[in-house]
């Protein structure tokens, strides 16, 4: 089976892990090979002691990239639910795919900034307004939206699995799934 890349981002608690969890059993259970790529995980075994600036955040993305992009190109299916939220970071490793000949495909889970605020999944946007982080992506950190993804799902209008099925369906276009 061909492998691929499914670039999953979006804003801080946004649902993209939740997305790519719920694709990557849909996969599974048709038979494809399947890793999931979540961004806290990769901060904390593969980018440790990587900050929050705008270099570190590249070369987290870039890190990401590579592996996706290596494991894509053995047949895997890669989900990588990512924030990435700088457009030339994401347009890089989009760029690193096509190269290589691997399949891509980016997801832009579009929930809007306060609906992840009133999700705050890990707490940081309760800790950026009481002051205590800061570089918090889309409140006072810059999140480039993509402006022409492979498909946009606004995850706080339809459930899991409405979201699931239309990022499957895509995928079986594409001749992915």
């Amino acid at each position: 089976m061909t492998g691929a890349t499914i670039w999953l981002t979006g804003l801080p608690s946004a649902g993209k892990t939740t997305l790519a969890r719920a694709a990557a059993d849909r996969l599974r259970d048709a038979g494809h090979r399947v890793e999931v790529l979540d961004g806290d995980e990769i901060r904390e075994f593969l980018s440790a002691g990587l900050g929050f600036d705008r270099k570190d955040r590249d070369t987290n993305v870039q890190r990401i990239g590579f592996v996706a992009e290596l494991l894509a190109s053995q047949g895997v299916k890669v989900l990588v639910p990512v924030i990435a939220p700088y457009a030339d970071s994401r347009e890089a490793v989009r760029k690193r795919h096509q190269r290589e000949g691997t399949g891509y495909v980016e997801v832009h889970i579009a929930t809007p900034v306060e609906v992840c605020s009133e999700r705050d999944v890990k707490g940081l946007y309760a800790k950026q307004a009481a002051g205590e982080i800061s570089g918090l992506t889309g409140v006072d950190d810059p999140y480039e939206e993509p402006e022409s993804p492979d498909l946009r799902i606004e995850a706080h209008q339809q459930s899991v699995e409405e979201s699931a099925a239309a990022l499957h369906a895509l995928l079986g276009e594409r001749g992915l799934a």
